[in-house]
């Protein structure tokens, strides 16, 4: 993987490909999620929980729940870090599933790369909460931030928390509360809940993990009667200028492709730095998959290689 371990550029795309042996592998993971999945009983939110919880925990981080009256979650935090900088974390799971307990492996991951703690939240979940009820609870997991004495701080998220980052981004520009946020990192964001991306249908997109089906059930109930061009939650349609510098990373394999593809176009015609990561013959998420791929691995370092940077610029 030597030849992809560089830093990402911003208002670059990037074709990464991958090796033979790279593709075995993923090819033996595909394997796995389907037994995992096939042989899954229970509620799907425990479900859920325990296949992210597969993502490894660093060693030499530490963990310190968060209950405090506008924010819960986890603070994940490495053994030395530079005291005001902070990563917001916000998890995936269709809005309807996922918690900050769960993913606290895999940000620990983020976090050992980057030596930068992370704040990941819990958020209401649908159907039971509907827009903005997620919007709103970012929001104030950031204003906390603040208000702790954080002065640099960068928004991270994956799938539905990838796109919950970029409407977040967008809110903050338009009405900052402190800081602007120095950067933001999404892994397989999904960003248009009206599903127009020929990818969504794309006969010749084969996902091992999520459906077009499944993602249509997770707009209905996370939407609550909202338009699926609401921008607070299809950050395609929102107004994109004065976003900070952003890293999107997706993989050719899923139906969330477009997503990210369409966003970043329109982001660049804003102004903004993007830098688009494709990478060839990945599933959604794929950097989750530390313990089994060379990929995930140069993803996460590359991820973290931009948010040093962004951090060392602001």
């Amino acid at each position: 993987m030597s030849d992809i371990e560089t830093r990402p550029a911003t208002d670059e795309t990037i074709f990464i490909p991958i090796s033979a042996e790279e593709r075995e592998r993923e090819r033996a993971l595909r394997e796995r999620f389907a037994g995992f999945w096939n042989n899954a009983t229970g509620e799907l939110r425990a479900t859920y929980d325990s296949f992210i919880s597969a993502s490894p925990l660093v060693e030499g981080v530490t963990l310190e729940a968060v209950d405090a009256s506008c924010v819960r979650g986890w603070w994940i935090r490495p053994e030395r870090a530079r005291s005001r900088r902070a990563i917001l974390f916000l998890h995936g799971g269709g809005y309807g599933l996922g918690s900050a307990s769960a993913y606290r492996g895999f940000v620990s991951q983020i976090v050992a790369r980057t030596n930068i703690p992370a704040l990941v939240i819990d958020y209401p979940l649908a159907p039971e909460a509907t827009l903005p009820a997620a919007s709103n609870a970012a929001l104030d997991a950031w204003r906390w931030l603040i208000s702790s004495g954080f002065e640099q701080i960068a928004i991270v998220g994956d799938s539905a928390g990838g796109g919950l980052t970029l409407v977040t981004l967008a809110q903050l520009a338009r009405k900052p509360h402190g800081a602007a946020p120095v950067a933001g990192v999404v892994f397989s964001p999904w960003t248009d809940l009206a599903f127009t991306g020929a990818s969504m249908t794309d006969p010749a997109v084969v996902d091992p993990l999520i459906g077009y089906d499944y993602l249509q059930d997770c707009a209905r109930n996370y939407l609550g009667g909202a338009a699926a061009s609401d921008p607070l939650a299809s950050p395609l349609y929102g107004e994109l200028g004065g976003l900070p510098p952003l890293l999107i990373q997706v993989g050719t394999d899923e139906r969330l492709l477009d997503d990210s593809r369409q966003y970043a176009a329109l982001a660049r015609q804003a102004g903004v730095a993007v830098a688009l990561e494709i990478w060839d013959g990945m599933h959604h998420v794929f950097q989750l998959d530390v313990a089994y791929l060379a990929s995930s691995r140069a993803a996460l370092d590359r991820a973290a290689g931009f948010l040093r940077d962004a951090f060392d610029r602001a």
